[in-house]
Protein backbone atom coordinates (compact mmCIF):
# COMPACT_ATOMS: atom_id res chain seq x y z
CA UNK A 1 0.00 0.00 0.00
CA UNK A 2 2.84 2.38 0.89
CA UNK A 3 4.49 1.69 -2.46
CA UNK A 4 1.20 2.34 -4.23
CA UNK A 5 0.75 5.76 -2.63
CA UNK A 6 4.41 6.53 -3.24
CA UNK A 7 3.97 5.87 -6.95
CA UNK A 8 0.83 8.03 -7.03
CA UNK A 9 2.63 10.89 -5.32
CA UNK A 10 5.57 10.66 -7.71
CA UNK A 11 3.15 10.59 -10.66
CA UNK A 12 1.34 13.73 -9.47
CA UNK A 13 4.63 15.56 -9.00
CA UNK A 14 5.82 14.49 -12.48
CA UNK A 15 2.59 15.59 -14.16
CA UNK A 16 2.70 18.90 -12.33
CA UNK A 17 6.28 19.57 -13.33
CA UNK A 18 5.61 18.61 -16.94
CA UNK A 19 2.53 20.82 -17.06
CA UNK A 20 4.46 23.76 -15.62
CA UNK A 21 7.32 23.26 -18.07
CA UNK A 22 4.98 23.10 -21.05
CA UNK A 23 3.07 26.18 -19.93
CA UNK A 24 6.29 28.09 -19.28
CA UNK A 25 7.73 27.13 -22.65
CA UNK A 26 4.51 27.86 -24.50
CA UNK A 27 4.20 31.16 -22.69
CA UNK A 28 7.70 32.15 -23.80
CA UNK A 29 6.82 31.27 -27.41
CA UNK A 30 3.60 33.29 -27.20
CA UNK A 31 5.42 36.26 -25.71
CA UNK A 32 8.09 35.99 -28.41
CA UNK A 33 5.46 35.95 -31.16
CA UNK A 34 3.66 38.89 -29.59
CA UNK A 35 6.92 40.84 -29.22
CA UNK A 36 8.15 40.19 -32.76
CA UNK A 37 7.65 43.18 -35.03
CA UNK A 38 7.12 43.08 -38.80
CA UNK A 39 10.43 43.27 -40.67
CA UNK A 40 10.50 45.77 -43.51
CA UNK A 41 13.32 46.26 -46.03
CA UNK A 42 13.80 49.39 -48.15
CA UNK A 43 16.02 49.82 -51.19
CA UNK A 44 17.73 53.15 -50.44
CA UNK A 45 17.73 56.17 -48.15
CA UNK A 46 14.63 58.29 -49.00
CA UNK A 47 12.39 55.23 -48.82
CA UNK A 48 14.12 54.14 -45.61
CA UNK A 49 13.51 57.56 -44.06
CA UNK A 50 9.85 57.69 -45.07
CA UNK A 51 9.24 54.10 -43.97
CA UNK A 52 10.97 54.58 -40.62
CA UNK A 53 8.91 57.68 -39.91
CA UNK A 54 5.68 55.81 -40.68
CA UNK A 55 6.65 52.55 -38.96
CA UNK A 56 7.71 54.20 -35.71
CA UNK A 57 8.18 51.56 -33.03
CA UNK A 58 5.71 49.09 -34.55
CA UNK A 59 8.04 47.63 -37.22
CA UNK A 60 11.76 47.06 -37.74
CA UNK A 61 13.09 48.76 -40.87
CA UNK A 62 16.31 47.79 -42.65
CA UNK A 63 17.97 49.62 -45.55
CA UNK A 64 19.71 47.70 -48.36
CA UNK A 65 21.97 50.36 -49.92
CA UNK A 66 24.78 51.10 -47.43
CA UNK A 67 25.11 54.58 -45.99
CA UNK A 68 26.84 56.89 -48.42
CA UNK A 69 26.66 54.44 -51.34
CA UNK A 70 25.18 55.27 -54.76
CA UNK A 71 21.94 53.27 -55.23
CA UNK A 72 22.06 53.31 -59.04
CA UNK A 73 24.98 50.89 -59.04
CA UNK A 74 24.64 48.95 -55.80
CA UNK A 75 24.03 45.21 -56.00
CA UNK A 76 22.59 43.38 -52.95
CA UNK A 77 24.85 40.91 -51.19
CA UNK A 78 23.70 37.38 -50.28
CA UNK A 79 23.14 38.71 -46.76
CA UNK A 80 20.93 41.48 -48.16
CA UNK A 81 18.89 38.97 -50.14
CA UNK A 82 18.47 36.76 -47.08
CA UNK A 83 17.23 39.78 -45.11
CA UNK A 84 14.72 40.58 -47.86
CA UNK A 85 13.45 36.99 -47.96
CA UNK A 86 13.09 37.00 -44.18
CA UNK A 87 11.04 40.20 -44.19
CA UNK A 88 7.33 40.77 -44.56
CA UNK A 89 7.61 43.85 -46.82
CA UNK A 90 10.07 45.15 -49.42
CA UNK A 91 9.77 48.81 -50.46
CA UNK A 92 11.20 49.70 -53.89
CA UNK A 93 11.12 52.98 -55.77
CA UNK A 94 10.66 51.27 -59.14
CA UNK A 95 11.82 51.81 -62.70
CA UNK A 96 15.49 51.12 -63.30
CA UNK A 97 16.73 53.09 -60.32
CA UNK A 98 17.25 49.83 -58.44
CA UNK A 99 19.09 47.75 -61.03
CA UNK A 100 18.27 44.63 -59.05
CA UNK A 101 14.56 45.34 -58.59
CA UNK A 102 13.18 43.05 -61.31
CA UNK A 103 15.48 40.19 -60.33
CA UNK A 104 14.43 40.31 -56.70
CA UNK A 105 10.75 40.30 -57.65
CA UNK A 106 11.29 37.07 -59.59
CA UNK A 107 13.18 35.60 -56.65
CA UNK A 108 10.34 36.41 -54.26
CA UNK A 109 7.51 34.99 -56.37
CA UNK A 110 7.03 32.03 -54.03
CA UNK A 111 7.98 33.86 -50.83
CA UNK A 112 5.69 35.49 -48.28
CA UNK A 113 7.37 38.87 -48.74
CA UNK A 114 5.08 41.58 -50.09
CA UNK A 115 6.79 43.87 -52.64
CA UNK A 116 5.60 47.42 -53.34
CA UNK A 117 7.07 49.85 -55.90
CA UNK A 118 5.98 53.24 -54.67
CA UNK A 119 7.26 55.40 -57.54
CA UNK A 120 5.98 53.50 -60.57
CA UNK A 121 2.54 55.07 -60.83
CA UNK A 122 3.68 58.65 -60.29
CA UNK A 123 6.81 58.84 -62.48
CA UNK A 124 5.74 60.59 -65.69
CA UNK A 125 8.93 62.18 -67.07
CA UNK A 126 11.52 60.63 -69.38
CA UNK A 127 15.09 61.43 -70.35
CA UNK A 128 16.88 60.41 -73.55
CA UNK A 129 20.22 58.85 -72.66
CA UNK A 130 22.55 57.26 -75.24
CA UNK A 131 19.66 57.09 -77.67
CA UNK A 132 17.36 55.32 -75.22
CA UNK A 133 14.29 56.87 -73.61
CA UNK A 134 14.50 56.21 -69.87
CA UNK A 135 11.86 56.98 -67.27
CA UNK A 136 13.00 59.38 -64.57
CA UNK A 137 12.32 57.86 -61.14
CA UNK A 138 13.63 60.68 -58.89
CA UNK A 139 10.11 61.47 -57.68
CA UNK A 140 10.98 61.91 -53.99
CA UNK A 141 12.63 65.27 -54.76
CA UNK A 142 9.20 66.77 -55.44
CA UNK A 143 7.42 67.05 -52.05
CA UNK A 144 4.01 66.64 -53.72
CA UNK A 145 5.08 63.31 -55.25
CA UNK A 146 6.88 62.30 -52.06
CA UNK A 147 3.48 62.53 -50.32
CA UNK A 148 2.15 59.90 -52.71
CA UNK A 149 5.08 57.62 -51.94
CA UNK A 150 4.36 58.05 -48.23
CA UNK A 151 0.73 57.06 -48.77
CA UNK A 152 1.78 53.93 -50.68
CA UNK A 153 4.24 52.93 -47.95
CA UNK A 154 1.59 53.37 -45.25
CA UNK A 155 -0.77 51.19 -47.27
CA UNK A 156 1.92 48.51 -47.63
CA UNK A 157 2.65 48.51 -43.90
CA UNK A 158 -1.05 48.31 -43.11
CA UNK A 159 -1.43 45.31 -45.44
CA UNK A 160 1.27 43.26 -43.68
CA UNK A 161 0.37 44.48 -40.18
CA UNK A 162 -3.35 45.35 -40.14
CA UNK A 163 -3.45 45.42 -36.34
CA UNK A 164 -1.40 48.65 -36.40
CA UNK A 165 -2.95 50.12 -39.56
CA UNK A 166 -4.39 53.18 -37.82
CA UNK A 167 -0.99 53.89 -36.25
CA UNK A 168 0.73 53.80 -39.65
CA UNK A 169 -1.93 55.99 -41.24
CA UNK A 170 -1.62 58.55 -38.44
CA UNK A 171 2.17 58.72 -38.81
CA UNK A 172 1.83 59.01 -42.58
CA UNK A 173 -0.54 61.96 -42.20
CA UNK A 174 1.95 63.70 -39.90
CA UNK A 175 4.75 63.10 -42.42
CA UNK A 176 2.60 64.41 -45.26
CA UNK A 177 1.88 67.55 -43.23
CA UNK A 178 5.63 68.15 -42.99
CA UNK A 179 5.94 67.60 -46.74
CA UNK A 180 3.18 70.17 -47.28
CA UNK A 181 5.18 72.62 -45.18
CA UNK A 182 8.32 71.86 -47.20
CA UNK A 183 6.41 72.39 -50.45
CA UNK A 184 5.21 75.80 -49.23
CA UNK A 185 8.78 76.78 -48.28
CA UNK A 186 9.97 75.94 -51.80
CA UNK A 187 7.11 77.84 -53.43
CA UNK A 188 7.72 80.93 -51.35
CA UNK A 189 11.51 80.72 -51.56
CA UNK A 190 11.61 80.32 -55.34
CA UNK A 191 8.74 82.66 -56.13
CA UNK A 192 10.83 85.75 -56.93
CA UNK A 193 14.12 84.63 -58.47
CA UNK A 194 16.05 86.50 -61.15
CA UNK A 195 17.12 83.25 -62.82
CA UNK A 196 15.45 79.91 -63.56
CA UNK A 197 18.27 77.80 -65.07
CA UNK A 198 20.06 75.18 -62.96
CA UNK A 199 23.01 73.14 -64.21
CA UNK A 200 23.19 69.85 -62.31
CA UNK A 201 25.73 67.05 -62.34
CA UNK A 202 23.08 64.49 -63.32
CA UNK A 203 19.44 64.65 -64.37
CA UNK A 204 17.94 63.97 -60.95
CA UNK A 205 15.96 67.18 -60.46
CA UNK A 206 13.44 67.04 -63.30
CA UNK A 207 10.39 66.73 -61.06
CA UNK A 208 11.58 69.42 -58.65
CA UNK A 209 12.33 71.74 -61.59
CA UNK A 210 8.89 71.12 -63.14
CA UNK A 211 7.06 71.69 -59.85
CA UNK A 212 8.74 75.03 -59.14
CA UNK A 213 9.15 76.42 -62.65
CA UNK A 214 12.89 75.84 -63.10
CA UNK A 215 14.87 74.69 -66.12
CA UNK A 216 17.27 71.81 -65.47
CA UNK A 217 20.32 71.36 -67.69
CA UNK A 218 22.28 68.25 -66.69
CA UNK A 219 25.92 67.43 -67.36
CA UNK A 220 25.21 63.68 -67.43
CA UNK A 221 22.01 61.64 -67.69
CA UNK A 222 19.95 59.80 -65.10
CA UNK A 223 22.92 57.72 -64.00
CA UNK A 224 25.39 59.92 -62.11
CA UNK A 225 28.30 57.74 -63.25
CA UNK A 226 27.60 58.23 -66.97
CA UNK A 227 30.48 59.89 -68.78
CA UNK A 228 29.33 62.77 -70.99
CA UNK A 229 31.14 63.27 -74.28
CA UNK A 230 33.37 66.31 -74.89
CA UNK A 231 30.62 67.61 -77.18
CA UNK A 232 28.06 67.39 -74.35
CA UNK A 233 30.39 69.22 -71.98
CA UNK A 234 30.90 71.92 -74.60
CA UNK A 235 27.12 72.33 -75.02
CA UNK A 236 26.62 72.72 -71.26
CA UNK A 237 29.51 75.18 -70.96
CA UNK A 238 28.11 77.20 -73.87
CA UNK A 239 24.67 77.26 -72.22
CA UNK A 240 26.21 78.48 -68.97
CA UNK A 241 28.05 81.31 -70.70
CA UNK A 242 25.10 82.45 -72.81
CA UNK A 243 22.71 82.42 -69.84
CA UNK A 244 25.14 83.90 -67.30
CA UNK A 245 24.90 80.90 -64.99
CA UNK A 246 27.01 81.73 -61.95
CA UNK A 247 26.76 78.42 -60.05
CA UNK A 248 27.22 74.81 -61.20
CA UNK A 249 25.71 72.19 -58.89
CA UNK A 250 27.43 68.98 -57.82
CA UNK A 251 26.50 66.06 -55.53
CA UNK A 252 28.02 64.61 -52.39
CA UNK A 253 27.99 60.94 -53.49
CA UNK A 254 29.77 61.37 -56.83
CA UNK A 255 32.92 63.14 -57.96
CA UNK A 256 32.52 66.91 -58.42
CA UNK A 257 35.16 66.91 -61.17
CA UNK A 258 32.83 67.57 -64.12
CA UNK A 259 30.97 70.35 -62.34
CA UNK A 260 34.25 71.93 -61.28
CA UNK A 261 35.61 71.69 -64.84
CA UNK A 262 32.66 73.55 -66.34
CA UNK A 263 32.62 76.07 -63.50
CA UNK A 264 36.32 76.82 -64.06
CA UNK A 265 35.80 77.17 -67.81
CA UNK A 266 32.95 79.68 -67.54
CA UNK A 267 34.11 81.51 -64.41
CA UNK A 268 31.33 80.15 -62.19
CA UNK A 269 31.30 78.75 -58.67
CA UNK A 270 30.02 75.39 -57.39
CA UNK A 271 27.32 74.51 -54.88
CA UNK A 272 25.84 71.25 -53.63
CA UNK A 273 22.40 70.15 -54.84
CA UNK A 274 21.75 66.88 -53.08
CA UNK A 275 19.49 64.23 -54.70
CA UNK A 276 19.37 62.61 -51.24
CA UNK A 277 20.01 59.15 -52.61
CA UNK A 278 22.08 58.27 -49.57
CA UNK A 279 23.46 59.82 -46.40
CA UNK A 280 26.57 58.66 -44.56
CA UNK A 281 26.43 57.30 -41.02
CA UNK A 282 28.22 60.45 -39.84
CA UNK A 283 25.65 62.69 -41.53
CA UNK A 284 22.75 60.79 -39.99
CA UNK A 285 24.42 60.82 -36.57
CA UNK A 286 24.82 64.60 -36.83
CA UNK A 287 21.06 64.98 -37.32
CA UNK A 288 20.85 65.26 -41.10
CA UNK A 289 17.84 63.70 -42.83
CA UNK A 290 15.60 64.10 -45.86
CA UNK A 291 14.10 67.37 -44.59
CA UNK A 292 17.37 69.03 -43.56
CA UNK A 293 18.91 68.19 -46.95
CA UNK A 294 15.88 69.46 -48.87
CA UNK A 295 16.10 72.69 -46.88
CA UNK A 296 19.81 72.95 -47.72
CA UNK A 297 18.91 72.41 -51.37
CA UNK A 298 16.44 75.28 -51.16
CA UNK A 299 19.06 77.55 -49.58
CA UNK A 300 21.56 76.82 -52.36
CA UNK A 301 18.95 77.20 -55.09
CA UNK A 302 18.04 80.65 -53.73
CA UNK A 303 21.71 81.63 -53.84
CA UNK A 304 22.28 80.33 -57.37
CA UNK A 305 19.05 81.76 -58.78
CA UNK A 306 19.40 85.13 -57.04
CA UNK A 307 16.07 84.89 -55.24
CA UNK A 308 14.69 87.77 -53.16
Amino acid sequence: MRNKWLYVAIGVIFVGLASYTLKAGFGEDVNKIRAEKPRVVTSFYPLYFFTSQIAGDKATVYNITPSGAEPHDYEPTPQDIAKIEDGQLLVLNGGKLEAWGDKIKDLLKDANTKVITVGNDIASQTVVEDGDTIRDMHVWLDPALAKKEVAAIAQGLSAVDPVNASYYQSNAQALQANLNKLDMEFRQGLNSCQKKDIITSHAAFGYLAREYGLNQVSISGLSPDAEPSPQQLAVVADFAEKNSVKYIFFESLVSPKLSETIAHEVGAQTLVLNPIEGLSDEEIASGKNYFTEMENNLTNLKIALQCQ
